[in-house]
């Protein structure tokens, strides 16, 4: 028992006939719970998952309080197990749920009776069930709350239930005036509650999922423009064979091609080109490579086809 007279392990109860919960008496307001158990941080450079599809939980929560005032409360008689009810009371006009306040001045049964025990009485309730928080405390003579204690979690309330603290305070330090609890004799007890009022899911899906971006087709639409020829203004000639090109692609690709196209600044010059030390296959599969990035066939014709990029300074194909 702690110093002030108050049990140092108190417990959650429904009363009598009901189980027992172990409890402990609240140190401090808690502050509001969030969604996730942890608390850790994650590095920045971790890649975070994003969702295609989500759903938000959103829990909603009613709370209201209660004053609770018994004037003359050392003139009690009830004995043991004997209760005091005050009026009921709710959320608002238009909550059916209907609550109660109950005390037993004297303890609920033999192993209280040096204690005042206190209860949450659900009184009316148009629902099979409903759950809530509750902390009670005493507001001493500068009106200030103390000896409070508050249920851990949210417990399951049916018509007629209650739950509460079977040794809320013991009777001796309540009633010493020294302890401040009843100035004038007139014990307050200040009552809050929190109902469980619905649940409500919120589903979506990831704006990636909506607007989804289409995956990069520049080598197929560059290989495109190589097979189909659209709107080149370049001719290479190497042994029988002509390529249709375009001069923008070459010069970016090649410094060697670039060079060739500056020099040659008359149109006439500069449209056909002719190249005498490379075969067709392998003038193609550079060309390729040159529009696209690949070299399929670079197996078949290694020696052939590095030489020629070394003559062209394609350094990614050497």
């Amino acid at each position: 028992m702690d110093a002030d007279g108050s049990a140092q392990d108190e417990s959650v109860s429904g009363g009598p006939g009901q189980a027992t919960i172990s409890g402990s008496r609240a140190q401090s307001p808690s502050a509001s719970a969030s969604g996730s158990s942890s608390t850790s941080t994650t590095p920045t450079d971790v890649h975070m998952p994003v969702a295609e599809n989500w759903c938000h939980t959103q829990v909603k929560v009613i709370k209201f309080n209660y004053m609770w005032t018994i004037n003359n409360f050392s003139f009690c008689r009830e004995e043991m197990g004997e209760v005091l009810k005050s009026s009921t009371f709710s959320a608002g006009s238009n909550d059916k749920l209907k609550w109660c306040l109950r005390i037993n001045p004297k303890g609920l049964d033999e192993e209280s009776k040096d204690y005042l025990s206190l209860y949450l009485l659900l009184v009316q309730c148009a629902k099979n069930e409903v759950r809530a928080k509750f902390k009670f405390s005493i507001l001493n003579a500068k009106r200030e709350e103390t000896k409070a204690m508050e249920s851990q979690r949210a417990y399951r309330f049916v018509q007629g239930k209650d739950w509460g603290f079977k040794k809320f305070i013991r009777r001796d330090f309540l009633l010493d005036e020294a302890n401040g609890l009843l100035p004038e004799d007139r014990l307050s007890i200040f009552c809050e509650v929190s109902v469980v009022a619905e649940t409500v899911n919120v589903t979506g899906q990831s704006n990636l999922m909506q607007f989804k971006v289409p995956s990069c087709r520049l080598s197929d639409d560059m290989a495109n423009l190589f097979e189909k020829h659209c709107f080149s203004d370049c001719l290479l000639v190497t042994g029988t064979k002509e390529f249709h090109v375009h001069k923008a692609v070459l010069a970016t690709r090649s410094p060697v091609f670039a060079a060739c196209f500056e020099h040659k600044m008359s149109e006439s010059q500069s449209d056909r080109v002719i190249i005498d030390d490379v075969e067709p296959d392998v003038m193609k599969e550079m060309l390729r490579f040159m529009y696209t990035g690949t070299a399929p066939n670079l197996d078949r014709m290694a020696d052939t086809l590095l030489a020629a990029a070394d003559k062209y300074q394609l350094d990614r194909l050497k």
